[in-house]
């Protein structure tokens, strides 16, 4: 079987990186072409756009701030905004990795490679130059293409963080999504699989904070029949279930540590193991993941290693927390409205310009969810058609960083009923810590599984 795409231009100013792709990637491309710069490549680019192009991203001696090879960039996606280019790093990798990404490049591949990692990555970039030529029509990231965001707001850090999405969906480049808890990590990632080239496959959510630390592995990997005692048959592990789309593994600071080295074999070798397994299996699948932790606790290598951070955040997206945007509560507000009116089959009531304010000035520890669960409430609650700001309970400000005092005792506490008791404590403890749902889960010494359990019994 003969070569599966047309041709590939390397530039790289070292011979031997040179020799050493070329010999690799002859497989895939009937033409190979390398340069030693970027000024040396540019008329064969000219002459006919290749496949694909791998960019190293620096060339004078010495230099390790991609600046040559960035600016590169920017001149090859202004001759062709659809041109597809692999960036190839050494120094400070993921930081231009990010940039490159920002400013056009479909992946990167770090110094020195993975051979399997390389060859998969320039596979994918000549399929993705291939389906854009055979559709002849805008890149994907095209808005008159692209589907409608779930994320709601027109701030300037949601913009930001819609411009990252938008050039990062139609890359397999991994990303991970950061932020507190209600502010659509979620979201960020069914965007992210709906504009990429795997739109049209499975989107496979793996929530690592409500499995037990113990059937994480074989949740993930699969396992055989036979290989722990209640293994009773073969089971199929989630990422070979995403084979071919996406794996959003929510909550990835909740991987234990022994597994993380696992994860990241499988990341770069593009294979697993099911657990009792002796044969790896191949699978092809764009991560997404996402995490509540500060960004001290990701680095700190005691919690989460750092190689499977650089693997896994080759973008990173920072989610803002709602108190930074105020200037979009009214328009989430008015969504949730329509939303809860048409759910209830309520009258849609509208807001006054007193409530309207309050919930802009709020705090909003919950973020976008407490938002959300707030309107709801007041929907279901209130007979009037204008919503006031006592509908929402805020006439005392609720600062983020304050914890809750005990509350005094009230006719509302003498109430024994174990449900309303047991939702009450969940709101009070998620309250006090912000709805960080690990501390919460302390205070009421429950595992992150359990109160996961009991905010979904009570809706919250």
């Amino acid at each position: 079987m003969g070569p599966e795409y047309d041709r590939c231009v390397i530039v790289d100013d070292d011979d031997d990186i040179l020799l050493a792709a070329r010999l690799l990637l002859r497989p895939l491309f009937r033409e190979i072409v390398t340069a030693g710069s970027p000024a040396e490549a540019l008329p064969a680019i000219r002459r006919q756009v290749p496949d694909v192009v791998l960019l190293d991203a620096n060339f004078a001696r010495g230099a390790t701030d991609a600046r040559e090879g960035l600016a590169w960039l920017d001149q090859l996606v202004a001759l062709d905004p659809e041109i597809v280019v692999v960036m190839i790093t050494a120094h400070a990798g993921v930081h231009v990795a990010v940039e490159a990404m920002k400013r056009g490049a479909t992946d990167f591949v770090p110094k020195p490679w993975s051979n399997e990692r390389l060859l998969a990555t320039v596979r994918t970039a000549a399929a993705l130059r291939r389906s854009r030529v055979a559709a002849g029509a805008p890149p994907p990231t095209s808005p008159s293409k692209a589907p409608q965001s779930p994320l709601l707001g027109r701030s300037p850090a949601m913009a930001r963080v819609h411009s990252l999405i938008e050039r990062a969906a139609p890359t397999d480049a991994n990303v991970l999504v950061l932020g507190e808890n209600g502010t659509g990590k979620e979201l960020v990632a069914r965007d992210l699989h709906a504009r990429s080239l795997r739109a049209g496959r499975v989107l496979q959510t793996v929530d690592l904070g409500a499995i037990a630390a113990e059937l994480i592995d074989s949740e993930l990997f699969g396992h055989v029949k036979g290989a722990f005692t209640d293994a009773r048959s073969d089971r199929v592990g989630r990422i070979q279930e995403a084979d071919g789309g996406t794996l959003f593994l929510d909550e990835i600071g909740n991987l234990p540590l022994h597994l993380q080295p696992k994860l990241l074999t499988a990341l770069e070798q593009r294979q697993i193991t099911p657990v009792g397994a002796n044969k790896p299996i191949k699978v092809d699948i764009r991560v997404i993941a996402a995490t509540n932790m500060t960004r001290d606790r990701l680095t700190d290598e005691r919690v989460f290693r750092q190689d499977l951070l650089y693997r896994l955040n080759t973008v990173e997206i920072a989610l803002p927390s709602l108190a930074e945007r105020p200037e979009d509560v009214g328009e989430l507000a008015d969504h949730f409205l329509d939303h809860y009116a048409a759910r209830y089959n309520r009258p849609r009531p509208t807001l006054s310009a007193a409530a309207r304010g309050a919930l802009a000035r709020h705090d909003w520890p919950g973020n976008v969810r407490a938002l959300r669960h707030a309107i709801e409430r007041a929907v279901i609650l209130s007979t009037d058609p204008v919503l006031e700001i006592a509908d929402f309970g805020l006439d005392a400000p609720a600062p983020r960083a304050a914890t809750a005092a005990p509350a005094p005792a009230s006719a509302a506490n003498d109430d024994l009923n174990l449900d309303r008791v047991e939702r009450r404590l969940v709101e009070e403890a998620l309250r006090k810590h912000g709805y960080n749902i690990t501390l919460a889960a302390g205070e009421l010494g429950l595992s992150r599984a359990a109160l996961y359990r009991r905010m979904e019994k009570h809706g919250l």
